[in-house]
């Protein structure tokens, strides 16, 4: 028996040598299965509106919670009694809705225009309150609603990036049928990121005379890098491989990639007065993102505020008589109101 066992020996160990190299690929390819699998699932949560799990509740704009519910609800009925329907086509082709609403002023003055625009999995009527207020100080507002949301079509969400592209679609709606056009761009949230990348843009119209945005990121790859962080009271460098592999997905399904989408970058280009609005408890975008994004804006003219105790959208619900001083003291001053 000794013998035999002496004789089998040898194939015993060729058959471990074999095996070894086998596991591991085995596990290789396991792991990297189960990396692609989540990082799908994320991609789909996140920027795929079609994928029947869309959800963004870090970006969802709260209602009826702040001490300005009131106005709120109010701007709400406003909004969907005078709302005018509108349409444009994307450089893709798709065709995007918005709401038209008039300027809410016994006399106002000619040719201003706001273009108000609402965060991730919203829609314009969240962001109805921020209108009112510019309709009563004289101006026509657009509201549009991002590709995706609401009436518009498109299936993936840019973050910002494919979105300033339709932005400058809108704009040149209304610099079509009003040359003199005077236009404040104004976002929360994604619709913040957005307005600053579009600011950004080489051929954006002279028409554009300010830019307002609150609580917006430095970039698509930096804000779910850091709201996943800021959730998952992880540190940040954990969820690299997963939006590494959520930025393969955007590139190959939507377009883009995570890092192309970028605040900072388009901000160095510049020259419009800019706004940047951020809270100091805000769960999902740190302060440092504003701090960031004002040292990267360009402009000669611009102003910070930080709202201390609002989280994430919700400045003008923590403390609507300091923002709305200091927002409309911007504005009348860039406009000459």
């Amino acid at each position: 028996m000794a013998g035999s066992s002496r004789r089998l020996s040898p194939t015993i160990r060729e058959s471990g040598r074999g095996l070894a190299p086998a596991v591991i690929a085995s596990s290789l390819l396991a792991a990297t299965g189960g990396w692609a699998a989540l990082s799908y699932t994320v991609f789909a949560r996140a920027l795929d509106m079609r994928s029947g799990v869309a959800t963004s509740p870090q970006t969802r704009i709260p209602s009826g919670v702040g001490r300005d519910a009131a106005e709120e609800a109010d701007a709400i009925d406003w909004f969907v009694a005078s709302r005018q329907p509108v349409t444009v086509r994307s450089d893709d082709r798709l065709l995007l809705h918005g709401w038209l609403l008039d300027p809410d002023h016994a006399a106002p003055k000619a040719h201003l225009y706001a273009i108000c625009c609402h965060g991730h999995g919203s829609e314009p009527e969240a962001v109805a309150k921020y209108a009112r207020r510019f309709a009563r100080m004289g101006f026509t507002v657009l509201l549009p609603a991002s590709r995706g949301h609401e009436l518009s079509e498109g299936r993936y969400v840019g973050m910002g990036w494919l979105e300033r592209r339709d932005l400058m679609r809108w704009i040149s709606l209304i610099v079509a049928s009003d040359p003199q056009a005077r236009i404040l761009l104004q976002g929360i949230s994604m619709g913040a990121a957005t307005v600053m990348m579009t600011v950004g843009e080489p051929d954006l119209p002279r028409n554009v005379v300010a830019a307002i945005e609150e609580c917006g990121y430095t970039s698509v790859w930096d804000a779910l890098m850091s709201g996943a962080a800021m959730q998952g009271k992880l540190p940040r460098w954990m969820f690299a491989p997963l939006f590494a592999g959520v930025g393969l997905m955007a590139r190959w399904r939507a377009g883009y990639g995570l890092h192309e989408a970028s605040c900072l970058r388009q901000l160095r280009h510049t020259t419009v007065p800019m706004m940047f609005i951020q809270g100091s408890e805000d769960e999902f975008v740190p302060v440092r993102a504003m701090e960031a994004n004002y040292e990267a804006c360009s402009s000669i003219d611009r102003e910070k505020l930080l709202v201390v105790g609002a989280g994430h959208a919700m400045c003008a619900g923590t403390d609507p008589a300091r923002y709305w001083k200091r927002v409309g003291g911007f504005v009348t001053r860039v406009f000459d109101l």
